[in-house]
């Protein structure tokens, strides 16, 4: 339990902080970054498909920032945007499998060491500008074998962040809970 100064010093917001500095956000951003690198080299122009991926990637990144953002007052809305991110970003998954399916292009397996140096190479990096430029220097098929990789950890990585919402939201409460509490230990009762 907080004592009063620590609740006048800290107060019962959980603000969320620099979000840029996620890897969670800075992996959205590698995914809308290599995605309009491929969408523009890989796919033709005005294509339903490319509006679609573009959207995709977009709207993963958008709503990991305002889910983080809005979970400084509601879980429960940190926990709708999370989910919303990961349709997203799911959405995005099966547009880079559609691709390499229709065209004929091989999809590594989950064995295949191509997909394990892919998984290894994007587990290690996070920064936009070096993976987007690697990207540039792979076909398209590898690219989206690559981002199908990328995808499955942003996956995984935001299925964690959910439940860790989940759980803080259990011990914790919500935020009225954590307004009353604070009112109540700020009064000394």
């Amino acid at each position: 339990m907080q004592t009063r100064s620590q609740l006048k010093m800290n107060g019962f917001l959980k603000i969320s902080g620099d979000y840029s500095t996620w890897n969670v956000y800075r992996k959205s951003v590698i995914i809308c970054d290599v995605t309009e690198m491929f969408i523009n080299r890989a796919l033709p122009c005005g294509s339903r498909t490319v509006a679609q991926m573009r959207q995709a990637a977009r709207s993963c990144k958008q709503n990991i920032v305002e889910g983080i953002s809005d979970g400084t007052v509601s879980a429960e809305i940190c926990i709708k945007l999370l989910g919303v991110a990961r349709g997203s970003i799911r959405e995005l998954l099966e547009d880079y499998g559609d691709f390499l399916r229709q065209r004929d292009y091989e999809i590594w397996s989950k064995d295949d060491p191509r997909t394990a140096a892919a998984r290894e190479y994007c587990k290690k990096h996070d920064e936009p500008r070096p993976f987007v430029a690697k990207c540039r220097e792979r076909s398209d098929a590898t690219v989206a074998n690559i981002m199908l990789t990328q995808i499955r950890q942003l996956d995984a990585m935001l299925i964690a962040v959910i439940k860790k919402v989940e759980a803080d939201f259990i011990r914790d409460g919500g935020i009225r809970e954590a307004m009353s509490r604070a009112r109540r230990e700020t009064r000394g009762y």
